[in-house]
Protein backbone atom coordinates (compact mmCIF):
# COMPACT_ATOMS: atom_id res chain seq x y z
CA UNK A 1 0.00 0.00 0.00
CA UNK A 2 1.23 3.34 -0.93
CA UNK A 3 1.72 6.39 1.41
CA UNK A 4 -1.68 7.79 2.43
CA UNK A 5 -2.37 11.68 2.43
CA UNK A 6 -4.68 13.25 5.17
CA UNK A 7 -7.12 15.38 3.91
CA UNK A 8 -7.61 17.01 7.32
CA UNK A 9 -4.96 18.07 10.42
CA UNK A 10 -5.20 15.70 12.86
CA UNK A 11 -3.95 15.56 16.41
CA UNK A 12 -2.66 12.28 17.23
CA UNK A 13 -0.36 11.46 20.83
CA UNK A 14 3.07 9.44 19.87
CA UNK A 15 3.17 6.32 21.98
CA UNK A 16 6.65 6.44 22.18
CA UNK A 17 7.23 9.99 23.25
CA UNK A 18 3.88 10.70 24.89
CA UNK A 19 4.00 13.85 23.08
CA UNK A 20 1.31 14.80 21.24
CA UNK A 21 1.89 15.62 17.58
CA UNK A 22 0.18 17.47 15.16
CA UNK A 23 -0.08 16.12 11.06
CA UNK A 24 -0.77 18.30 8.75
CA UNK A 25 -3.42 18.06 5.97
CA UNK A 26 -1.62 17.20 3.07
CA UNK A 27 1.02 15.26 4.72
CA UNK A 28 2.10 11.60 4.56
CA UNK A 29 2.76 10.65 8.06
CA UNK A 30 4.97 7.69 8.84
CA UNK A 31 3.40 4.30 9.02
CA UNK A 32 3.44 4.45 13.27
CA UNK A 33 1.92 7.55 13.30
CA UNK A 34 -0.42 6.59 10.43
CA UNK A 35 -2.05 4.09 12.12
CA UNK A 36 -3.07 6.35 15.49
CA UNK A 37 -5.64 7.70 12.92
CA UNK A 38 -8.29 5.89 12.80
CA UNK A 39 -10.98 8.66 11.31
CA UNK A 40 -11.30 7.16 8.11
CA UNK A 41 -12.49 11.11 6.50
CA UNK A 42 -9.29 12.49 7.60
CA UNK A 43 -7.97 10.29 4.76
CA UNK A 44 -7.52 11.49 1.03
CA UNK A 45 -9.73 9.23 -1.04
CA UNK A 46 -10.40 6.92 1.44
CA UNK A 47 -13.86 5.41 1.04
CA UNK A 48 -12.75 1.75 1.01
CA UNK A 49 -11.60 1.70 4.66
CA UNK A 50 -15.19 3.11 5.70
CA UNK A 51 -17.94 0.55 6.59
CA UNK A 52 -21.10 1.45 5.05
CA UNK A 53 -24.51 0.81 7.74
CA UNK A 54 -26.07 -2.59 7.07
CA UNK A 55 -29.81 -1.80 5.24
CA UNK A 56 -32.61 -2.06 7.26
CA UNK A 57 -30.75 -1.78 11.02
CA UNK A 58 -31.67 2.14 11.32
CA UNK A 59 -33.89 1.55 14.23
CA UNK A 60 -31.25 0.19 16.37
CA UNK A 61 -29.12 3.02 15.47
CA UNK A 62 -31.58 5.12 17.16
CA UNK A 63 -32.26 3.41 20.47
CA UNK A 64 -29.77 3.46 22.85
CA UNK A 65 -29.92 1.26 26.35
CA UNK A 66 -30.52 3.74 29.46
CA UNK A 67 -27.41 2.89 31.51
CA UNK A 68 -29.08 2.51 35.05
CA UNK A 69 -26.53 3.85 38.17
CA UNK A 70 -27.04 3.46 41.68
CA UNK A 71 -28.30 6.29 43.95
CA UNK A 72 -26.07 8.34 45.76
CA UNK A 73 -25.56 8.01 49.34
CA UNK A 74 -26.34 11.11 51.28
CA UNK A 75 -23.38 13.46 52.64
CA UNK A 76 -22.52 13.08 56.47
CA UNK A 77 -24.29 14.48 58.78
CA UNK A 78 -27.41 14.48 56.82
CA UNK A 79 -29.14 12.40 59.24
CA UNK A 80 -32.24 14.80 59.51
CA UNK A 81 -32.87 14.63 55.64
CA UNK A 82 -32.72 10.32 55.99
CA UNK A 83 -35.59 10.43 58.44
CA UNK A 84 -38.17 12.80 56.61
CA UNK A 85 -37.87 15.47 59.49
CA UNK A 86 -36.19 19.18 60.08
CA UNK A 87 -33.30 17.74 63.00
CA UNK A 88 -35.18 19.71 65.70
Amino acid sequence: MGARKLAAAVYVTDPESHQTVHLEAGSSPEARLADLVTNPTAWEGDTESAEPKPEGDDEADTKTAAKKTAARKPARGRSAADEGNSGD
